[in-house]
């Protein structure tokens, strides 16, 4: 059974993407990252669980923005933090 996309998903009408795939964080702490999210509340882009600091998830639980989208070339979803689904677009 699958569940429906959650209301944070479904809200999203136009999914942001940044115009410099950088991690904002990682470049004002001269850090390292291995994938892109961008948030679609703020369209702060910042790196992800894979990365050492995992800047993305810290965004959330510091915000409360609940739903981000890959930034890497070619990949085309979104998740949610605060119900654990992800969806394509």
């Amino acid at each position: 059974m699958t569940e429906d996309p959650c209301k944070h998903l479904t809200a999203i009408t136009h999914v942001s993407l940044p115009d410099d795939p950088v991690c904002e964080e990682c470049i004002i702490t001269g850090g390292e990252w291995l994938h892109l999210r961008t948030c679609q509340t703020c369209g702060k882009t910042l790196c992800c669980d894979s990365s050492p600091a995992k800047h993305a998830s810290k965004h959330f639980k510091t915000t409360g923005h609940p739903v981000m989208a890959s930034a890497e070339p070619g990949e085309r979803w979104i998740w949610c933090f605060v119900h654990e689904q992800i969806l394509g677009y």
